[in-house]
């Protein structure tokens, strides 16, 4: 069903920006979703993403997946404490 949504997505986006007289996306938001698929189906998903990356793409991807954070190179990593929370980037 993921892996669904996500083709849907970006052939949505790839839709809307044919038909939109100029206007690009070229940002992208994916909010879980790769902890429902199996090793192989995921490997296919993040080269996808990083094969977007490439064509200028910047993709967001929010998740718990430790392999997601293996492969992922650019990370905002959010951690929460009694105090509250912070934010950094790690590259």
């Amino acid at each position: 069903m993921f892996k669904a949504s996500l083709s849907m997505a970006l052939g949505l986006s790839d839709v809307v920006q044919s038909y939109s007289g100029g206007v690009q996306l070229d940002t992208m938001f994916i909010d879980e979703g790769f902890g429902t698929l199996d090793p192989e189906s995921l490997d296919q998903a993040i080269n996808c993403l990083l094969d977007l990356q490439k064509m200028g793409r910047t993709i967001g991807i929010i998740s718990h997946v430790p392999e997601l954070k293996e492969r992922i190179k650019t990370q905002l990593q959010v951690e929460m404490s009694m105090t509250g929370s912070s934010a950094r980037f790690v590259v």
